[in-house]
């Protein structure tokens, strides 16, 4: 009599056990989504703070360089304003990162530039912070493709369908940046 009770509780709780331990498993890396894309925006903050500073130092040097310095800032400016989902902020980012390139580019033609003590600590900020910025985009982007996965893979999709987790996208660089570097050395 006990194993007739037993066998229809055993079918309806294991299954909902399993519902329950797919469901906690997606908050969490839910969490870790979120929590991950905030790191990612505390140094993008920290970029954007520190490109006024750049533009200014080098204003000081190559004044008739105005157009560039307006660009990034314009780029800067676009890029801070965009705080709607990653995927698509990573384009105002890396229109911002290619300004920021030329910037660096025309501040090579000044000597005295170069040379300045407060434009090599903003340049050395500038290239630490992006070695932030690429470590957590790792970070972010790992835990975008298990949420994915989650989402997307039998059985969990089922749960993660019922419940309204979505997939996600990911945080990418600039395909020109995937190419090849070119290394001719005269030969």
């Amino acid at each position: 009599m006990l194993f007739f009770i037993l066998i229809p509780i055993l079918v309806v709780l294991l299954p909902l056990i399993w519902c329950v331990v797919i469901y906690n498993r997606l908050v969490s890396v839910r969490q870790h989504l979120q929590e991950s894309w905030a790191d990612v925006d505390v140094e993008l903050k920290r970029r954007y703070d520190l490109i006024p500073n750049l533009v200014a130092t080098v204003k000081g040097y190559a004044a008739h360089e105005r157009e560039t310095l307006e660009r990034v800032v314009e780029l800067r400016n676009r890029a801070r304003e965009n705080v709607g989902r990653p995927d698509r902020q990573s384009g105002d980012e890396q229109a911002m990162v290619a300004g920021v390139d030329r910037l660096l580019a025309v501040a090579e033609a000044y000597p005295d530039l170069k040379a300045d003590t407060g434009f090599r600590e903003l340049q050395s900020e500038l290239a630490n912070t992006e070695d932030r910025i690429a470590a957590g985009r790792r970070f972010y982007n790992a835990n975008v493709r298990e949420m994915n996965q989650l989402c997307t893979t039998i059985p969990s999709n089922l749960v993660a369908g019922t419940f309204g987790f979505e997939t996600q996208g990911f945080f990418e660089t600039d395909p020109a940046e995937r190419s090849p570097v070119s290394t001719d050395f005269g030969d």
